[in-house]
């Protein structure tokens, strides 16, 4: 049966783009992206299959202003600047941009250009994340990557004379491998570089990937744990603020659009494979789909209600699950307001949970704060275990 949700206005709302091509899939990637070399795309026909796509769901946020924009992938600087030109015009010519709207391309600086970011920069991005990933030639090969540490070095330096608001590094730590030192060593050459944001995340081996079937011996747990702590004080010592289990910025160089997920905003994704959530205050309800994970099906689809390969209705449990998924994840989690503002649940729906977990020291829980403590940062796992109603709802997002 249909649960009734009490919503008394709309959460923010982000547009995600998936430009699904890339010179080579790495071993450790899940993500929707295909292997293509640059002369094979077909930029045109697929943005104009992202704006049919657009169009057939403009309904569905009418009136509502986008908040920010995240061009992903597979490789999303593949594409020229003219291409992204086109994009953004479209986009703008049918939604309502807020003024300070941010904008995120993501680069590989295997596909790195100075005049092609020069280019991305005149069209409105005003966010470039360069994925990194390491800074040694050595565990670069070893993750499929198709850079060097001198090209990537080099990517970050075009970045920066582009004028870009915000770069942001990504970069993975647990390696094959890897010791502290050189850990510490990939990301203070980060930091050297002086970004005003730096992802740094744990290699995990993910089904569906060529590391998932034949896995690299990677770290122990505790030495992991280790690279971790040491890094996060290297971080803080340069000014970085832990704000997401893998967020650091500088201040006022949060990513804005990943805060609206974890924040549990709306999206709505075009693009192949791309995913949305989007909140109906009128009915009451939110819905997740996603989109044809092909390309070639996605663009033959695109603008039809068939593009949809998968919808559905979050029941209440999914609900308490999926938001608590996304706020644990915040350093100082949120005001336990935002648990009816996004869910239109009351918190007493989750009390006695919230209640167990603050007994065993996993979450801090008053009338202004919901968030994990410590201890529950370095076991989300054990502390999501109270939300889990019915693990077979848990949703997986992009």
């Amino acid at each position: 049966m249909t649960t009734l949700l009490t919503f008394h206005e709309n959460p923010p709302l982000s547009l995600y783009v998936h430009l699904p091509w890339c010179v080579r899939k790495c071993p450790y990637c899940d993500f929707n992206s295909h292997e293509t070399g640059h002369n094979s795309l077909k930029e045109k026909v697929y943005i104009d299959a992202l704006i049919r796509d657009l169009e057939t769901n403009l309904p569905s946020i009418w009136g509502r202003r986008i908040s920010t924009i995240f061009i992903g992938g597979g490789t999303p600087s593949l594409f020229s600047a003219e291409a992204l030109n086109q994009l953004m015009a479209e986009l703008q010519a049918r939604l309502n941009f807020y003024p300070d709207i941010e904008i995120t391309l993501e680069a590989n600086p295997g596909t790195a250009e100075a005049e092609k970011f020069r280019g991305f920069r005149k069209v409105g991005i005003n966010r470039l994340s360069v994925g990194v990933q390491s800074f040694a030639d050595d565990k670069l090969e070893q993750l499929g990557r198709i850079h060097d540490a001198e090209e990537a070095k080099a990517a970050i330096q075009m970045a920066k004379s582009a004028d870009f608001t915000t770069i942001n590094i990504d970069l993975m730590f647990g390696l094959p491998g890897q010791t502290i030192a050189q850990a510490l060593t990939d990301l203070q050459t980060a930091i050297d570089h002086q970004p005003q944001h730096i992802s740094w995340y744990q290699l995990t081996i993910e089904p569906n990937t060529v590391f998932y079937s034949r896995p690299p011996v990677l770290p122990e747990e505790d030495l992991i744990w280790e690279m971790q702590e040491r890094g996060q004080v290297l971080l803080a010592q340069h000014g970085y603020q832990q704000y997401e289990i893998s967020a650091y910025a500088k201040p006022g160089h949060q990513c804005q659009h990943n805060l609206n997920y974890w924040q549990f905003g709306d999206y709505l994704g075009i693009g192949a494979g791309a995913h949305s959530k989007l909140t109906n205050v009128a009915e009451g309800s939110i819905n997740r789909s996603a989109r044809h994970r092909i390309p070639e099906r996605y663009i033959e689809l695109a603008g039809n209600a068939a593009v949809v390969s998968d919808k559905r209705e979050l029941s209440k449990d999914d609900l308490k699950l999926e938001f608590m998924m996304n706020v644990l994840r915040l350093k100082e989690g949120v005001h336990p307001s935002v648990f009816l503002q996004r869910t239109g649940l009351p918190v007493s729906e989750i009390q006695s949970q919230l209640q167990g977990a603050e007994e065993q020291g996993l979450l801090e829980w008053n009338i202004t704060t919901l968030k994990p403590t410590a201890r529950g940062q370095r076991y989300l796992n054990d502390l999501l275990q109270f939300f889990m109603q019915d693990k077979k709802n848990m949703a997986v997002q992009e």
